[in-house]
């Protein structure tokens, strides 16, 4: 195989995994309830109902944020995306984070059919999760951040420029970690697990 069929592959991977974070995403903010189930209309995607934000601008946010992580996924930079939700401190309770590898020097033809069948087992575990998170305070507020390997080059694209260093509050004892559903194969590894502050953790 040579260079530009891999980079080609290389791309599908990435393509396939940002379109997919963007439903799961979706899916995450549904099984929260942060907003009335009217907010959102069920879809099919990977052969499966799913729920897509109805409303304009948080649809919009969800797809834009996601879709300008594909570059960087595709060079390695991205280590994980979460989906953080915070108090009125603006102190984080929950977390869903997505950890995921894309094999750089992966050399074959990519199966899609088979990356999609993976991927499907994270939305189905991912719709009966809600037992596994916790319940949210009141005016709670959420966001999306990427943890990047290295801190992208402004020369390297213009997205770069909307991904900026956050100063949201880390927790200070080391989290608890509950995992949901994990795959590896050679295209890509990814996990996704729950983090919960410790009960060790200096209460605010």
């Amino acid at each position: 195989m040579d260079r530009r069929e891999n980079q080609s592959s290389e791309g599908e991977t990435a393509r396939i995994l940002v379109e997919f974070l963007e439903v799961a995403i979706n899916s995450i903010v549904f099984l929260k309830g942060v907003y009335p189930s009217g907010a959102f209309e069920r879809r099919r995607y990977m052969n499966m109902v799913v729920q897509r934000a109805r409303h304009p601008q948080l649809r919009d946010y969800i797809h834009s944020t996601v879709s300008t992580l594909l570059p960087f996924i595709q060079k390695g930079l991205v280590e994980r995306v979460a989906v953080i939700f915070f108090n009125t401190d603006c102190i984080p309770v929950e977390r869903f984070v997505f950890k995921l590898i894309v094999n750089q020097s992966y050399g074959s033809k990519l199966e899609e059919a088979d990356l999609e069948f993976s991927l499907r087992a994270f939305l189905i575990k991912l719709s009966v999760s809600e037992s596994l998170t916790k319940a949210l305070p009141r005016d709670c507020r959420w966001e999306i951040i990427a943890y990047f390997r290295s801190l992208p080059q402004a020369s390297m694209s213009k997205d770069s420029e909307l991904w900026t260093p956050t100063d949201t509050r880390q927790w200070q004892q080391p989290p608890i970690l509950i995992p949901i559903k994990s795959m590896s194969s050679e295209p890509l590894c990814l996990q996704l697990y729950l983090e919960h502050p410790s009960s060790s953790e200096p209460k605010p």
